[in-house]
Order: C-alpha cells, then sequence, then structure tokens
C-alpha cells in the first residue's frame, strides 16, 4: 500500500485539514494509518505538540508516535524551511525527516506527509518540497482551492510534479471559500492538467471524527487510496 505527500497549490488551501480527513477516513476503514509533518513554522503551542497542525494530524490518525518521528523539525517562525534556517542560523535536517519517514513506514500500513506551502517552497537553496517528495519516492496529492486564481496555480503545481517526475494521485478541492463553481473548476482543471479531480470538499465546520469521517466519505471516493 503506498504512501502519499499532500501538497498544496499554494499556502492556506487546507492541507492540514484535507490530510486530517484522510487520515480519520482511512483510520474508519480498518487501515493502520500513520502522519507525519516533515518541517512545521510557527508559534510554539504551550501544551501538547510545538505545532498545531502536527496535533490536528496526530490526533486525525489516533496515533502516538513520537514527536520527533512526526515532526522531525520545527522552526518557531511563520516562514519557509528555507527562510526560518537561514534567519535561526539552523540547517534543515533532511536526512533525519527522510530516516523519520522510513521508520514511519515501518510503523503503519500506509503514511499521509503534509508538506508546507506549495511545490516549490524551499527547504533549502535548489531542494524544494518537490526535492522531498522525489527524495521520499511517493506519489502527491494537490490540494488546490476554489478561489480565483486557482487554476493559474493548479497548472504550475502540476507542470513541476511532472517536470520532477512524481506521480500525481489526484487534486482535491477545498471548497472553502467563494470563487468559482466547483462543476466549472473541475471540468477546467482535468482539460487542462489531464489530471483526475478526486472531488471537492465544503467548509469544514466540526472537525470531531464523525463530521470528517462523513464528509469525507460522501465527497470522495476513498476506495483509490487503497489501490
Amino acid at each position: 500500500m503506498k504512501s502519499f505527500f499532500i501538497t498544496g497549490t499554494d499556502t492556506d488551501v487546507g492541507k492540514t485539514y484535507v490530510t486530517a480527513g484522510l487520515a480519520v477516513t482511512l483510520r474508519k476503514m480498518g487501515i493502520d494509518v500513520g502522519v507525519m509533518k516533515p518541517f512545521a513554522a510557527g508559534v510554539v503551542q504551550k501544551n501538547g505538540f510545538k505545532s498545531e497542525d502536527v496535533e490536528i494530524l496526530s490526533n486525525a490518525a489516533g496515533i502516538s508516535d513520537p514527536e520527533n518521528l512526526v515532526n522531525p523539525q520545527f522552526f518557531p517562525i511563520p516562514a519557509s524551511p528555507y527562510t526560518a534556517s537561514r534567519m535561526l542560523k539552523i540547517k534543515p535536517k533532511i536526512a533525519t525527516v527522510l530516516n523519520s519517514f522510513k521508520k514511519l513506514s515501518q510503523l503503519h500500513e500506509l503514511i499521509l506527509v503534509e508538506g508546507m506551502g506549495g511545490i516549490l517552497t524551499p527547504i533549502k537553496k535548489n531542494y524544494y518540497v518537490s526535492s522531498l517528495i522525489k527524495d521520499m519516492n511517493i506519489p502527491t496529492v494537490i490540494v488546490a482551492s476554489s478561489r480565483i486564481g486557482t487554476v493559474n496555480h493548479t497548472l504550475m503545481t502540476c507542470i513541476m510534479c511532472k517536470n520532477y517526475k512524481i506521480p500525481i494521485k489526484g487534486i482535491i478541492i477545498n471548497n472553502f471559500e467563494k470563487g468559482y463553481s466547483i462543476s466549472e473548476l473541475k471540468q477546467d482543471i482535468e482539460n487542462l492538467t489531464g489530471v483526475k479531480v478526486l472531488g471537492s470538499i465544503p467548509f469544514i465546520k466540526n472537525m470531531s471524527d464523525s463530521s470528517l469521517n462523513r464528509i469525507f466519505t460522501k465527497n470522495l471516493d476513498m476506495r483509490i487510496f487503497l489501490k
């Protein structure tokens, strides 16, 4: 069973919530799913995990894996790994990330890896999120928003994946704000990219397991993640 890297067309397109929904739903289907956020950044939480995103993902998957495996490197400022590491004078721990992914893959049937920002978010000079996906050797699922401008961002993301020879499992539209008609957006994206839109997720008000499972089961064919 393959693991998947959940990337986005940009920052703030809802990658964490989509990854959490996938984790809950796969778990409800009887899959031993693990989660990973290789690099996280932002304000340190007072309790629990340093990163709120990592806490959301771990709770969704129902796992108790060590924080240093799920999130090998945390930067306490809101920036890309490249910018944060330069400002804090800390080297990105790419080898540690890859080793942690390998260990998690031995603990679980399937790993959902959530990236930072978009496909070209820099981790170090000449090494991007796309480089990390390539090194992990797993397909990606692209999260796109429904807002105006998403066609451009989605096209660029798909082109970069193809340039890096990263297999794309499909695209999930996160319909959390006003923008394109979803049916028209789906048609345009599929016609322009040749990549299947797996479904559209509506705005999520309730992050409970039952709510996420209901929404994702209704709006996505989850069986595609088991092939």
